[in-house]
């Protein structure tokens, strides 16, 4: 389970930075869809966000202590970059749309 857990944070974690990496790619392409892509990469950061505790729970509950002191660094640093790095993907794409129309 707690494997599913990672694995579904790491492919929604990737989503996360992919979107918006695409909408600042086809920025010149007069890109339309722009809004529903931020509002999907921040969604995919959040429920990446949520599977990550979700794991730290299953980890707990099955008081596996040695690889919740192993993997603690690990959990408390990596959402922290996956969280500043979609923020600034999207505000940099915000930034770059402002002034078109959604």
């Amino acid at each position: 389970m707690i494997a599913w857990l990672n694995l579904g944070s790491l492919v929604l974690g990737a989503i996360a930075w992919i979107l918006p990496a695409i909408t600042i790619s086809r920025y010149d392409k007069r890109s339309r869809n722009w809004v529903a892509l931020s509002i999907m990469s921040i969604s995919a950061c959040s429920i990446s966000l949520f599977l990550q505790i979700c794991s730290f729970y299953e980890r707990v509950k099955a008081e596996d202590w040695s690889a919740l002191m192993d993997t603690v660094s690990v959990i408390a640093s990596v959402p922290a970059i996956l969280l500043i790095g979609t923020i600034l993907l999207n505000a940099i794409t915000l930034y770059m749309y402002r002034d078109r129309a959604a």
